[in-house]
């Protein structure tokens, strides 16, 4: 009886291993699809000014499509922020973790991408700032 106990906690503790692990892959898809939704906001900003660059006001499209490449910035980084959490908290057992500072380099990339990007479409222009098109 006291062998099956101990297999009974064994088993257990496998199972609880492998569903941790199974918690960080899912981590992993979700921050995947955070960033992809990231990219997909930048480029719904891209896509407007593109489609709307003659809209009068002049800065009105660009005013739009700062706001989705914002978004973008903003949803690569709070991937980055929700993802780290969880994996502090969690401990891998048959499966890598994925390298915090790697999510953070990511993250940080786009969001610096998605700023340089809104720097051209308001200066990147014929020298007005804000008037050309």
């Amino acid at each position: 009886m006291g062998d099956d106990k101990k297999s009974n906690n064994g088993l257990a503790k496998e199972r609880t291993d492998l569903a941790e692990d199974r918690t960080v892959q899912a981590t992993e898809r979700t921050f995947a699809g955070w960033m992809r939704t990231a990219f997909a906001a930048i480029g719904i900003g891209l896509a407007f000014r593109a489609v709307f660059g003659d809209f009068d006001p002049p800065w009105l499209a660009r005013a739009v499509a700062t706001l989705f490449i914002i978004l973008g910035g903003m949803i690569a980084l709070s991937a980055q922020h929700r993802a780290s959490k969880t994996f502090r908290r969690l401990s891998t057992h048959q499966v890598d973790a994925p390298d915090l500072p790697n999510l953070r380099w990511l993250s940080w990339s786009v969001a610096l991408g998605a700023l340089i990007l809104i720097a051209g479409l308001w200066i990147l222009n014929d020298g007005n700032l804000g008037d050309g098109q």
